[in-house]
């Protein structure tokens, strides 16, 4: 079967290349390829997305591609001033120091090529995609990941070591079925849920998928992840607490605001707030069920929100209704940045796109 494969892709088998070893292609039409998330950097505007593709515009119509050591995926991007950190697959980190032109690997994980695997033994971590990132400054960031994944730098990146934020007292409590259906994940692949629902048991026991993690106005920190479990710290990440979603679903992402404020989304339109860092919530009203994949925060806790089938969900304050509009031709959405009044920039499975609300 190897041999057949190599042949056709006309390489041998000795000649495979590791994709996180792989620099990124040059493509022509790199806009309009799956992008997962999008970060400002000063007057820039950087994307990032499968293929180890970043590119960065000052217009958000005209776009570059960055050379990048790295074929992998990136599923999440932040940035402090000139600083752009990009996370992915493969436990792979990637760091920019010039608004996301020029870019450097600070880790990888993967997995080697070839060879047996014992699955009853490997570390579930090991390989785990990195699906969340957060620098409070240009020295200290954090990325969250599946399996509970989770790690920590105060040196900009150059160093990371583990932070513990769920754990396990019985490994064979994350393979059991706690029967949940696997239709209440989108139809598509959009580079966040590799895993499926059933993946993982949630409960006090188990290492649930970290989908994204927040700062808010006080310090605290917030972290979101499948099945309705979250986490909470009010030490700068030292200790972390469990809380729980009065919703069971998956969260995709978590947005925070001054105080303990904090706003989290996720599957069927489901969105909840909190004033007290997710010790307490309250749902808010999105009149849709299509699932909820990224976010951006707005001034006086308002939000832009986007998902499944072009869904873009909007309020302008935190007292504000959720007013929803469908921008249809970008399909699943997984990203968005606001660039005007009324206009935001998103990013999903057809590249990047401006919408424009009336």
């Amino acid at each position: 079967m190897c041999a057949a494969l190599c042949a056709l892709a006309g390489v041998h088998a000795h000649a495979l290349t590791d994709p996180v070893d792989a620099p990124a292609e040059i493509m022509p039409l790199v806009a309009n390829s799956l992008k997962l998330a999008i970060v400002k950097s000063g007057d820039r505007y950087i994307a990032v997305g499968g293929r180890g593709e970043i590119v960065y515009s000052t217009d958000t119509t005209t776009w570059k591609q960055a050379q990048v050591p790295t074929r992998t995926t990136f599923t999440a991007v932040a940035a402090v001033d000139a600083n752009v950190w990009a996370v992915g697959h493969e436990g792979v980190i990637a760091h920019s120091g010039d608004g996301g032109e020029h870019w450097t690997r600070q880790r990888k994980d993967a997995l080697k090529i070839g060879g047996d695997i014992d699955e009853a033994t490997r570390d579930p971590q090991r390989g785990a995609p990195l699906l969340g990132v957060l620098f409070k400054d240009a020295q200290h960031g954090m990325v969250v990941g599946a399996y509970s994944l989770a790690l920590r730098t105060d040196d900009g990146g150059e160093h990371w070591s583990p932070m513990t934020v769920a754990t396990p007292k019985d490994k064979s409590a994350a393979t059991k079925d706690d029967g949940i259906d696997d239709d209440s994940a989108p139809a598509k692949n959009d580079g966040k849920m590799t895993f499926s629902e059933k993946d993982l048991k949630i409960g006090e026991e188990a290492t649930p998928h970290l989908n994204a993690i927040a700062r808010t106005g006080s310090g605290g920190l917030i972290i979101i992840g499948e099945r309705g479990s979250a986490f909470q710290s009010h030490d700068d990440g030292k200790t972390w607490k469990r809380i729980q979603l009065p919703y069971d679903g998956s969260m995709f992402g978590v947005l925070g605001y001054e105080g303990d404020h904090a706003l989290a989304f996720g599957l069927r339109g489901h969105v909840y707030e909190t004033a007290d860092l997710g010790t307490h919530w309250a749902e808010v009203e999105t009149n849709t069920e299509l699932t909820l994949l990224g976010g951006a925060a707005l001034p006086d806790g308002g939000a832009v929100i986007v998902g499944a089938n072009g869904i873009i969900l909007a309020r302008l304050a935190g007292h504000d209704e959720m007013h929803g509009f469908i921008d249809t031709p970008a399909g699943i959405l997984a990203a968005v940045v606001r660039i005007g009044e009324r206009t935001v920039l998103v990013a999903g499975e057809n590249g990047l796109s401006t919408f424009t609300a009336h």
